[in-house]
Order: structure tokens, then sequence, then C-alpha cells
């Protein structure tokens, strides 16, 4: 990219064109020079604005408004590339099926995923996850048998705190043994609203 493209940003701003038109010429040009590695945006949604975040291998981290979408940002350029960029175009499809989702028209992403930021246990921990149901739920316990370590509850429970794709890789569905939601990186009112939401088109309960 360098300095003709960031002069001409310049000149079109001093000139009054539209500063969405310029990011947009932006994230092109950077994509084209193989200069994007991270793209965001942001999406309402019932829980809060949404930040998207994707690689070139999917969608890398979906954040709740609580956590600080600038600082998850600035986690992205420390842990994957300082090449982070605004790039609506690479998240529309993430965009598009959350909106169906919340509108209870998909029970099912069909997304491509960028797990790189979990490795080990918490890799493990995201795998069991995306075996959960649509309008079902399963303990801490029976998420961490899933995983392949049935005694791990206590990481369990880390590895979903710290999810980095929450709702395309359901932590909301894990709850606690005695019935109670637990806790949620997006809220305790938002875990209720995703249960109640996904509820409403049946339920299938897991141990």
């Amino acid at each position: 990219m360098g300095e003709d493209l960031l002069r001409t940003v310049h000149e079109g701003v001093g000139e009054g064109a539209d500063l969405a038109v310029l990011r947009a010429g932006l994230a092109a040009r950077a994509a084209a020079d193989g200069l994007l590695d991270v793209a965001y945006r942001t999406v309402d949604s019932p829980v809060g604005p949404l930040l998207l975040a994707a690689t070139g291998r999917g969608v890398v981290r979906v954040a709740f408004e609580r956590e600080d979408h600038d600082a998850v940002l600035a986690a992205l350029a420390a842990r994957l590339s300082p090449r982070v960029l605004h790039a609506p175009a690479r998240l529309e499809a993430a965009a598009r099926e959350l909106g169906e989702y919340f509108q209870g028209r998909r029970r099912a992403f069909d997304l491509p995923l960028d797990l790189s930021l979990a490795t080990g246990f918490r890799r493990d921990v995201l795998d069991a996850l995306r075996t959960l149901p649509h309008g079902g739920t399963a303990t801490y316990a029976r998420v961490a048998a899933l995983a392949g370590s049935p005694r791990a509850v206590r990481a369990v429970g880390t590895a979903c705190a710290r999810n980095p794709l929450p709702l395309l890789v359901p932590c909301h569905r894990v709850v606690r043994s005695d019935g109670g939601t637990g806790e949620y990186v997006g809220g305790a009112g938002a875990k209720e609203l995703l249960l109640a939401l996904e509820a409403g088109s049946g339920s299938t309960a897991g141990g």
C-alpha cells in the first residue's frame, strides 16, 4: 500500500469525499495487495453491538461490547497481525447469518471459522461446544466429558469464558448442574436471552 494510497485518502478527505467510501477503497486496495490480515466490522444485535473479525481462513473473533472492542482489536493486532482494517465486505456472510439467527430463521451457522486463538484443552472444549444442538443445553461436566477430560470441569468454565467465538461456538448452551445458567462473557442477561431464543424452537437438554 504505502504513500500513494495514503496521499489519495488525504486528498479525498480534503475534497469532502465520503469517509465510508474512502475506507472501503482502502480495504479493497489492502486486500488486493495482500495486506489485509484481519478484517473487522460491527453489527447491531439484541444483545448489543457485536465486533466481528476474520482472517483469510474464517471468522476469528466475535466480541460483545462489554469486552471493549478497542481492546479486542488491539489484542488481535498483537497476537495475529498489526494489519487489522475495517473491511465489512469480508464479514458480510457472518453479519447476515447472525441476523438470521436472531430472527429465529437460522439454527446452525455455515461460516468458516479460524480457531487459531484457542489451543490445547481450550480448543478441545470449543470442538465439544460445536456439537451442542440448537435449543439444547449441557452441563459443564458433560462438556468436560465430551472434550475428553471428565474431571476438568473448572477448565471448561475457563475455556467458555475465554471463547473467542461466542454465538458461533455456542458456549451459552453450557449451564450449571444445579440448573443455573452460570457465567457468560456477554453477561447473564445476554445468556438468558439466547437460551430463551433457542428454546422457542424446541429444547434438548443434556447431562
